[in-house]
């Protein structure tokens, strides 16, 4: 069986970290040379002391796992595995098969049952069904972040250079694991080029998840972003192991890094250097392989001297910048952009609208987009709803973009009503939700709801 096992797996299904937990020194020895030939990253052990202690460090796909280890029995050891990973999948290996046995071990958690002596076509067939049911979970776990995130945005082609240049950039760097800082103005469209760079690098079979810095406080960030374990502070009922872990392989968006607490920052530094970190009330030390990419409309540097960001965070961030230009400064790329909306929503809300007509573009042209694409987005889809006709025209946009005087600022001669009017719609126009705007605006929501009602907006 040992020299059989030298055979190669047919057609590998991805990569796997596998645990190894077996008493006899030649099993370790030629199941693991056999494993990592076919490219996968193995740990092999031979106790169960040694098994919880790699578990708790790093993050592992499947466990092999031998019914009889000296005085002690593998079984005991398949919900401890299980604890450390929830995902992990563990197959029982033991020349001492019966059915007793496997239904005890399907009992406690395990995924497969194999009798000693194993053939290589049975020991690949485990591991291609592993790796095929990792790869669905991460794809659910990809989908569970996207939705309700449709982005339309996604499709990247621009017929600006200076963003062409950045989309060449972009796909230059994602071939890299380097930590990726993406800077631009709110709107500009930071994350869906994010997306695109997991998307276009060799990590893309692997999950994407996203972590909201400004929306969270402290404490809950930190156990968003590295776990918690049960009993860690008031509320944490279970166990959670973290985005980090769960992207193992992947990749990681700081969504607005700037806002990243300062006491925190320590903490991501560390994981960006060496890639280890603690769980939130666990002392164990656990890595993961992850990319960190990170976006910012903030000036980091600014954020330094002022003694909020720390410096060393922000060099370790900054080893490949890449800066998307705002969209008043990418005329070019305003009507495709219009376009590849509105065939987007007239989709989405069963409209049968055939574009723009001449002055709706080019008012939408000569608009400077302070909120930028997500302004656009926004007027995009606000006309689809609004439009009857064949083409979006001028009475399907909101004023404010329309071709007259420019708009009121502080120290005009005009009446405060349409002074906070103009502000209101600019706060909406660029903000990612009514919640967001009313907190800009310092009102509450209901009170808002009833300025848009008064405005017309």
């Amino acid at each position: 069986m040992l020299e059989k096992l030298r055979e190669p797996l047919k057609d590998p299904k991805g990569t796997l970290n596998i645990l190894i937990v077996d008493d006899e020194p030649n099993i370790r020895k030629t199941l693991g040379m056999y494993l990592e030939g076919e490219g996968h990253r193995v740990m092999a052990v031979s106790n169960p002391r040694d098994a919880l202690t790699e578990i708790s460090s790093r993050s592992f796909d499947l466990a092999f796992v031998d019914l009889r280890l000296g005085t002690q029995t593998g079984l005991d050891l398949i919900p401890e595995l299980l604890s450390g990973s929830p995902w992990i999948k563990v197959v029982v290996i033991t020349a001492y098969a019966s059915v007793d046995t496997a239904v005890e071990a399907m009992k406690r958690g395990a995924t497969d049952y194999l009798s000693k002596p194993f053939t290589p076509s049975q020991v690949g067939l485990v591991v291609r069904r592993v790796a095929e049911v990792r790869a669905l979970e991460q794809k659910v776990i990809a989908l569970q972040e996207a939705l309700g995130q449709a982005n339309p945005e996604t499709d990247l082609t621009s017929a600006n250079p200076a963003m062409q240049r950045v989309l060449t950039l972009a796909r230059q760097f994602a071939e890299s694991d380097a930590t990726l800082l993406i800077r631009g103005e709110s709107g500009t469209g930071k994350g869906v080029l994010a997306r695109a760079v997991h998307a276009w690098s060799p990590r893309a079979v692997k999950p994407f998840s996203v972590v909201s810095c400004p929306s969270l406080s402290m404490e809950l960030l930190e156990s968003e972003l590295f776990g918690h374990v049960k009993g860690a502070f008031t509320g944490a009922i279970r166990d959670n192991p973290g985005r980090i872990a769960l992207c193992e392989g992947g990749t990681v968006l700081l969504d607005e890094i700037g806002d990243l607490p300062l006491a925190l920052q320590p903490k991501l530094l560390r994981f960006v250097q060496d890639r280890q970190y603690e769980r939130v009330g666990d002392p164990k030390t656990r890595q993961a392989d992850v990319r960190v990419i990170a976006t910012t409309n903030r000036n980091l540097e600014t954020a330094v001297k002022e003694g909020r960001f720390r410096e060393d965070l922000f060099y370790r961030l900054n080893v490949i910048q890449i800066e998307i230009p705002p969209l008043r400064e990418r005329p070019e790329d305003i009507g495709l952009l219009a376009e590849r909306l509105l065939a987007f929503f007239s989709r989405q809300n069963h409209r049968r609208i055939l574009g723009f007509t001449d002055e709706a573009l080019e008012v939408l042209s000569r608009y400077s987009w302070p909120g930028n694409v997500r302004e656009l987005r926004n007027v995009v889809e606000r006309a689809t709803i609004l439009c009857q006709a064949e083409r979006v025209g001028l009475e399907h946009l909101p004023s404010v973009l329309s071709p007259r005087p420019s708009a009121p600022r502080v120290g005009d001669p005009i009446s405060l009503e349409k002074l906070e009017e103009e502000h209101i719609r600019r706060v909406l126009a660029a903000a990612k939700s009514l919640e967001q705007a009313a907190q800009t605006l310092g009102i509450d929501e209901a009170t808002l709801r009833r300025r848009r009602k008064k405005y017309g907006i």
